[in-house]
């Protein structure tokens, strides 16, 4: 692979990272998951899972990072989500 091809992969994933961070983050921040699925983020974990096995077998080292810190988003985006849940006085719907 070319530094080239490598820089592309790592500029794409940062992008893709950086978006999902602040969606998390907004979601964090306004105590509020109107508009957001908790399947989203169950989703999110098993894509991520699956892609970083692929990725390792691979062993193609910009998608086995990425898809780790796009797995560790996933669990922090669920965890805001139960979170705001609770403090919505709701049960997580499912």
């Amino acid at each position: 692979m070319t530094n080239a091809t490598e820089l592309l992969g790592w500029t794409a994933a940062t992008i893709l990272l950086l978006t999902l961070c602040r969606q998390v983050y907004t979601q964090w921040r306004d105590r509020t998951s109107k508009g957001v699925s908790r399947w989203l983020f169950v989703g999110q974990c098993a894509a991520s899972a699956g892609f970083i096995l692929y990725s390792w077998l691979l062993k193609n080292w910009v998608f086995v990072i990425t898809n780790s810190l796009i797995l560790l988003t996933a669990v922090m985006g669920e965890i805001i989500f139960l979170r705001n849940q609770r403090g919505a006085g709701r049960k997580p719907r499912a």
